[in-house]
Order: structure tokens, then sequence, then C-alpha cells
């Protein structure tokens, strides 16, 4: 029996709107629609924009205490709804039920440190008097909102991506109008919905859902957005580089994460951190392990330990509890993987595992042997594979973790601090995982990379200051009653 197939709506200045043309978005395990959302117009965009800049104008003396209460009251809905959160993302991405409920558990800190951050937004004293004639000067800058932030978030982390920008906008006191991921958009407006439930003021929150050839131009080019938020592919991030003009942007846009094994290394913690790091959420993750470095004494030891535990992953219905990876997002995008593969045997490398496509599923893959002129080298992979090499030493892993336009974390399992300090300092990332893979993040820390991975930093703390100003003030103390 076909399950009738329920009509979204999208949040336009504090209210929930149809629009007459929609799209559907479907499950990428067996293709059934989900819903039918939104297709917006340029005008619907236009609207939310308007609508954002009227209510930032309103509240511009927004205080503290109620961007607070109401981050407080979105991470309690977040966890009175958990299981309903995890659903949909489980359902509308490749997460299976387990990832998904992480992807909401991680919501909630996001939501809870934006809360908390609200309070500690601070400016400084300014010692005016080091310049000589300014004796009878006194003063102090503090941190202002810019006003109406634009996000565009992608699909792999359809909830967390979205707090991440919707959490330190509202901490800060700023407006905030969301493009999510066409494909999986129903998380943001869940979001939405927990938003509104929480008291957030009408009109600080849109979430305006359709095709970004249709409405992202209107987001990113508007004179009344003071910045863009963006996380996406590199392609997309320097198309929007080149259109935005002068305003603030964020943008985290992907990586080719090296993770490098020492022989001092712990095989029992680096091998099954690097089988995680790989494969879960299906390799669709910006800090996945993409390639590692394995010092040549262990080389055989870390090959075959990985493969073992890499074949023991199961594969299959994500609603499962006991399933390990669920499909890709969609069939495409299954065999674009599985034509980079092909592409890098050709070329010489050698198949250790996996290399199988089964719709939109795909196996576990391990390549040894690669050309280090394939793609599967020199661009981000974004699916379950994983190249694993030897190497002589700490000096060449990270000459070849550096040969990649990308660089936005990397790890290093090993024994020896003169290592890690090496790695540490050489490595050309925006961070480093010391006897971790790549593939770790709290969402506190400042996040993000250099090179073709991105511009400026998020997590919590670096979002808000990146969505604020410093005012000085000073007084000249003469004249003053």
């Amino acid at each position: 029996m076909q399950t009738k197939v329920r009509t979204e709506r999208m949040l336009i200045g504090g209210e929930w709107v149809y629009s007459e043309s929609t799209f559907d978005v479907c499950d990428p395990q067996d293709n059934q629609v989900l819903a039918k959302v939104p297709a917006a117009t340029e005008a619907h965009m236009l609207d939310a924009i308007s609508k954002a800049k009227l209510a930032f104008e309103a509240h511009g003396t927004w205080p503290t205490h109620d961007r607070i209460r109401v981050l407080q009251n979105v991470a309690v809905y977040l966890e009175t709804h958990l299981e309903r959160f995890a659903k949909t993302i489980a359902s509308e991405g490749s997460k299976t039920i387990r990832e998904a409920r992480g992807e909401v558990r991680r919501a909630i800190q996001t939501i809870q440190i934006s809360a908390e951050e609200a309070r500690r937004l601070s400016g400084e004293t300014i010692q005016f008097d080091q310049h000589p004639g300014s004796e009878n000067r006194v003063g102090y800058s503090y941190r202002f909102p810019i006003g109406v932030i634009g996000a565009i978030t992608p699909f792999n982390d359809p909830l967390n991506l979205v707090a991440h920008k919707v959490g330190p906008a509202i901490a800060a006191g700023n407006a905030i109008v969301v493009k999510p991921a066409s494909i999986t958009p129903l998380s943001a407006l869940l979001l939405a919905e927990a938003f509104q439930e929480a008291g957030l003021p009408k009109g600080m929150l849109s979430v305006v859902t359709g095709s970004g050839a249709e409405i992202g131009d209107a987001l990113i080019t508007h004179p009344d957005v003071k910045m863009i938020s963006f996380t996406g592919g590199l392609d997309a991030g320097e198309s929007i580089a080149n259109r935005i003009g002068i305003k603030k942007m964020n943008m985290e846009l992907g990586s080719n994460s090296p993770v490098i094994v020492l022989e001092d290394a712990d095989l029992h913690v680096a091998v099954p951190a690097c089988v995680s790091g790989a494969f879960s959420a299906v390799g669709q993750n910006c800090i996945g392990v993409q390639r590692i470095y394995v010092q040549e004494l262990v080389y055989e030891a870390f090959l075959s330990s990985f493969v073992e535990q890499a074949s023991q992953l199961i594969v299959g219905d994500k609603r499962d509890e006991y399933t390990d990876m669920g499909p890709m997002i969609h069939e495409r995008e299954a065999k674009r993987v599985e034509s980079w593969v092909a592409e890098a045997i050709l070329d010489g490398a050698e198949l250790i595992h996996g290399g199988k496509r089964y719709g939109a599923f795909y196996e576990p893959t391990i390549l040894t042997n690669v050309p280090v002129t394939s793609k599967i080298v020199n661009e981000e992979i974004f699916g379950p594979v994983v190249i694993i090499e030897r190497v002589r030493d700490v000096q060449e892993a990270v000459e070849k973790s550096n040969q990649v336009n990308y660089g936005l974390q990397a790890g290093i399992f090993t024994g020896s601090l003169e290592a890690a300090y090496y790695a540490i300092q050489k490595l050309d990332v925006g961070g480093v995982m010391v006897n971790d893979s790549s593939d770790y993040r709290i969402d506190f820390m400042p996040f993000g990379g250099v090179k073709g991975s991105g511009l400026g930093r998020e997590g919590v703390r670096d979002s808000i200051e990146a969505m604020t100003e410093p005012k000085v003030v000073c007084f000249q103390l003469k004249g003053l009653a």
C-alpha cells in the first residue's frame, strides 16, 4: 500500500507557507517519496530577506537573556523529540539510525553551547592613555550583531550543520535565512519548527527550500545580507566567492584528509579509528579519512587488520540497529565513486577490498599503490573509499599529505612527541588530531581549513565572532559632568 505523501511548508518571516511548485524528497535507500517540499522562487527568497531585515531592526536591542532562553528551549525541544529528528535524518539522508541519533545529540550540544556563548559575548577595555596626550580618555570595545546572515547547508549533516549556523547567529542577535540542501531539507524544517516552538521572535529565522539555481543568487548577492556562511563543495564555494561582492563570508569546502600511522603507533587504537573515520556516514564526511600513510615496519600488519575490520562492516538497511553503512545519498553519487575507483585501477591501483556497487549502495573499498596523479588521490572522493600507502618516515608522510589542494584536518598515530610536533608544525591543515583519525571534532572547537578547504572558522564561538563586529567606544573625560 502506497503511503500518503505529506506536503511540507517552508518558514518565511515567521509564517509557514506553501508554494505553487514543489519537488519530491526521496529516501535514497528505496527512492520512496517522503514529502513534497516547496520549490521557492526568487520572490520567496527576497521576501524572506526583507522580513529578516525588518525583524533584526525591530530587535536591535534584543536582550541576551531572551536569546539564551530561546536557545535553551530549542535544546530541550530537540531532546524531547530526539527520535523524531533521528528518523527524519535517517529517512532523507544516508545515515544509519544509530548515526542519525548521534547527529541529533551533537545538534543539541551545538545549541546548548550557543546559549552558553551568548552570555560570554563581550569586548575589552582599551588603555587609551598609552598614547601621549590621551591621559583623560577611557574606553572599551564591544561586539554587535551585523544583521541578516545567509546560510547554505549541505546534505551530509542535515541537522547539525544547520544548527551550526542558526545557533551562533541567534546567540549573537542576528536574523538568519537558511537555504538547506534540496535533497535533505526536512531536518532543517524540523529545526525551524523547534525555534518557533521555543519562542523565537517572528522573522528572525527563515528556511527557504528550493533550487540553488533559482534562489541562490538572490541570497548571496542581496545587499541586506551581510554575511554568507556556506558549507559545501569547492567548485560551488569558488562560484559563490566570485559573485558575493563585498561582504563577510565563512566557507567550509571539504577535504581529502590524510592520516599518518608511524611504527610506534598503537594499532589497536589506530586501526578501528581509521576504519570508522573512512566509512562512517558512508564516507560522505568532510573530515573523513581518505588517505592513510603507514610507516613500512607496520604497514603489512596495519593493512591486514584494517581489511579484516572493514570486511566486518554490515552494509544494508539504514533503519536496522545493526547496520554500519547505508546507501550513498543518490545512485548517481555511487556511480561517480564507482567510476573514480575504476579509473584508479586503470591507472595501476590495486583493489584490496570492496569496489562493488548495488544501486545507491557502495561497499567499503580499500586501494593501494594508487598513482599520485589519479583523481582519487587529489580530489575529495566523498564516499566509502580509502587509500593506504607505505612511507619511510614521518617526513615523507607529511610531504605526501600536503600534496593536495585541501587542508581541513589530519590525524597522526604515534608514541613520539617529537614526531607528533613535527606533524603539527608541518601539516598544512586547520587541525591536527594526535592519536585520533582526521574524523574527530567537537562542536565547540574552531573548525575550518586552508587552501581549497575554505575560509574562516566555524565552531560556535568562532562563528559568533564572525557574525559580529567590534565597536570601539572612547570617552574624553574633560567636559563630562
